[in-house]
């Protein structure tokens, strides 16, 4: 049985953490880099950092790349953030590439904090504020598994990932949804390393909706029977459903993560089954405040009791529950989604 960790922040505990007073740091410069402004979990997310900043007394200067997986902007804003003298540098990094950049800000005195997506190389970075995306892969996987009931041994399952690059966020939330849904993972830190003849593909998407679009498209290719639809984001979430009605499929089963308003709304409208709902404004203002304690005190943040990183916290989001899954049904999704 899949066990489930009580770290989810939910109503007063998480507006408490978001309306927390920062140190102030007037006159302390930071950076927000983040992989795009238009996913509206970065919009978020930079709306966070912007509060904080502003409450802190923080001169925040942000930057974003094009797509994920470009890292060329997002080194190219490191080192203008090192030029213009930052104490504190929160990213959202496309990929590994940007480690050896990073870890050169470290070394000149400036705390760096990745968001959302930790790097592979722990010195690239001093602390990563995420939600636990293997636990948020867990839940949809769970979820599906238990929706299927007696079916699931006979699933046909495709998978959306972002890309074939192995980002952390990626493996994460990808490995924690075939563990939740009871499948095998040889190498939990490498996509598709699972054997078990249920997964048709991994397919990219790109994070985004015609990503979606066009890896359903090749999933169904490989096998019109599918019934399950892993999604890395609910944009590629929305593609597929697209994909799905367009070919005439009903009753397949997508999943997601992110929890974002319009995200929660597909729940709501039955085009997503189950979303894991995550924390970015949060992310971001708490990082704040750390660079904020971090200029003032020069003390670096902890990461969370049990984990190595700090974790913003995570909710499964359903309008049809399943035993042994917590969730929480759209009405207060919508209550505490962003975007």
């Amino acid at each position: 049985m899949t066990k489930f960790k009580t770290t989810a922040l939910m109503g007063a505990a998480a507006i408490a953490l978001m309306s927390s007073a920062p140190a102030m740091a007037a006159g302390v410069k930071a950076c927000l880099i983040t992989k795009n402004n238009s996913n509206p979990f970065f919009v978020k997310m930079k709306e966070g950092a912007e509060k904080g900043a502003k409450a802190a007394g923080i001169d925040l200067k942000a930057y974003a790349g094009i797509t994920d997986g470009d890292a060329g902007p997002q080194i190219k804003a490191i080192e203008n953030c090192m030029a213009a003298g930052v104490k504190g540098i929160l990213i959202t990094p496309s990929n590994d590439s940007v480690g050896p950049d990073l870890k050169k800000a470290r070394a000149a005195g400036i705390l760096v904090i990745a968001l959302d997506t930790p790097l592979a190389d722990k010195d690239a970075q001093d602390m990563t504020f995420a939600t636990d995306n293997l636990e948020a892969g867990k839940l949809i996987g769970a979820w599906a598994k238990g929706k299927l009931g007696d079916k699931a041994k006979d699933a046909r399952i495709g998978m959306l990932d972002i890309n074939k690059d192995n980002i952390s966020v990626d493996v994460a939330r990808d490995t924690g949804f075939l563990m939740g849904f009871g499948i095998k993972v040889p190498d939990p830190k490498v996509l598709a390393s699972e054997k078990d003849p249920r997964v048709i593909g991994h397919e990219t998407s790109n994070a985004n909706e015609e990503g979606g679009v066009k890896a359903v498209e090749n999933l169904l290719a490989k096998d019109p029977n599918m019934n399950v639809v892993y999604t890395i984001n609910e944009p590629a979430a929305a593609g597929a459903y697209q994909a799905l009605k367009k070919a005439g499929k009903k009753d397949v089963l997508i999943v997601s993560v992110d929890g974002g308003c319009p995200g929660v709304k597909n729940v709501a409208a039955g085009v997503i089954g189950a979303t894991s709902q995550q924390y970015p404004l949060l992310m971001a203002s708490k990082g704040i405040e750390a660079i904020a304690t971090y200029a003032k005190t020069g003390q670096k943040p902890k990461a969370s009791a049990g984990l190595t990183f700090f974790n913003t916290g995570v909710n499964l989001v359903t309008d049809h529950p399943v035993p042994g899954v917590p969730s929480i049904d759209s009405k207060k999704g919508l209550e505490l989604c962003w975007g």
